[in-house]
């Protein structure tokens, strides 16, 4: 395997590569991961089943287009491939580590902020489907926000859940309130992250803010900042920088909760467990409050 990759290496670089040293390192519950250098450059390699290529195809498409907004660092993409058995993305290594301070989360914000803010097209969606952690994200372009969010990401997440015997006794009602809970909001298409929890963003070790394991899509930007709020949240000066760049429109503390349901609801699909009371517990909150 690590002679195929090296060849490809060598061949997207036009520079001969020969690995002298390969380690796992920590990926994630979904893919390994690894460490692959020759003693003068080194990459990241992620590996899955072979059947999983199209996962790791649309991950690097969406690091390219982030990494083509020149805002917020994003490891670089570098090519994607399968072996016998095997798929793997590789993409530059960068060290991490660095020390998370005030000005580091306050840079944050703000490129983040620039990312959003980089013109897409008229419409809601990408080029491709891609993957909310391990699940299938639908990415259908869509004209309307609020179709979108009703048809490509709750009813979709609800059809799946109603395969693993989730009970949601207002699933329906739900989605149809869903245009009156989104009524007076009118978000640009912004290229978002995705996935944007606490482990899929730190630090270099230089401490530059980076961002990683993307489901990119164009959305509405605060699908991004509400999901920074779901586990845990990140430093105020994050968010006071993200809003002093571009200020959060007013509805988002309601709207945040109709973001984050619909990773909840991916959660109970991944791991099942309690996430299906907080599900329902939040769909409660937005029908009494609709």
């Amino acid at each position: 395997m690590w002679d195929q990759i090296a060849a490809q290496i060598s061949e997207v670089t036009g520079v001969p590569f020969q690995p002298q040293q390969t380690r796992s390192v920590g990926g994630g519950c979904i893919n390994q991961a690894y460490y692959l250098s020759d003693g003068r450059r080194a990459y990241f390699v992620k590996t899955n089943r072979a059947c999983e290529l199209d996962m790791f195809e649309a991950e690097a498409l969406g690091l390219k287009d982030m990494w083509d907004t020149h805002s917020i660092r994003v490891p670089y993409p570098l090519c994607t491939g399968t072996t016998k058995k095997t798929s793997y993305i590789v993409m530059e290594w960068v060290e991490l580590g660095g020390k998370s301070d005030k000005h580091s989360w306050e840079q944050m914000g703000y490129q983040l902020a620039q990312m959003h803010r980089c013109p897409g097209p008229g419409e809601f969606g990408w080029r491709r489907n891609n993957t909310i952690g391990s699940t299938l994200q639908i990415n259908t372009w869509t004209e309307e926000w609020a179709n979108f969010w009703r048809e490509h990401r709750m009813a979709y997440q609800f059809q799946l859940a109603s395969r693993r015997g989730g009970h949601f006794p207002r699933q329906q009602e739900f989605l149809e309130t869903i245009p009156q809970l989104l009524a007076g909001h009118y978000p640009q298409p912004s290229l978002v992250h995705g996935d944007l929890w606490g482990g899929n963003a730190t630090v270099t070790a230089e401490g530059e803010p980076i961002i990683f394991d993307p489901a990119a899509y164009y959305g509405d930007r605060e699908v991004d900042i509400a999901m920074t709020e779901l586990f845990g949240g990140f430093s105020p000066d994050f968010y006071r920088a993200y809003n002093q760049a571009w200020p959060l429109s007013n509805g988002y503390e309601r709207r945040k909760k109709l973001y984050n349901l619909y990773h909840i609801v991916n959660h109970f699909n991944i791991f099942g467990g309690g996430y299906e009371y907080q599900a329902n517990r939040i769909i409660d909150e937005l029908l009494d409050c609709a």
